[in-house]
């Protein structure tokens, strides 16, 4: 699997025949999000990082951003109208799972496959 700092596609690599493995997404889970843990975890065991419920982030978006950020660890815009969403649904296609896609809402939509990330941080 990928380390941190990988520039593949999905946390477990670049194949997308392997996403249903790792996300419910729209070719697999019946329309609805299902329990943490039903897929395979990533490298540091955490659940559910792709497909499942798409993850409200703090970044709020900014078309332009990435062309002028830095490369590494960019902390994105510091302000704006949308949150960006991240890691696909079960409502999208596998490919939208990617590590790299993004959408953006206004924080006041409120869907049905949008979620957040709860951790304790113990394990």
């Amino acid at each position: 699997m990928p380390a941190a700092g990988s520039d593949a596609a999905y946390g477990f690599g670049d194949s997308e025949s392997e996403v249903g493995g790792y996300a419910w997404h729209e070719g697999d889970s019946g329309e609805r999000t299902h329990s943490v843990g039903g897929k395979r975890p990533n490298a540091w065991g955490l659940y559910d990082m792709h497909g499942n419920v798409v993850e409200w982030c703090a970044d709020w978006y900014d078309e332009g951003y990435y062309s002028r950020s830095p490369a590494t660890d960019p902390a994105g815009a510091p302000s704006g109208r949308y949150r960006v969403l991240r890691g696909g649904s079960w409502y999208y296609v596998a490919y939208n799972c990617r590590s790299a896609c993004r959408n953006w809402f206004a924080p006041v939509v409120r869907l049905d496959y949008f979620g957040f990330r709860v951790s304790s941080g113990t394990q």
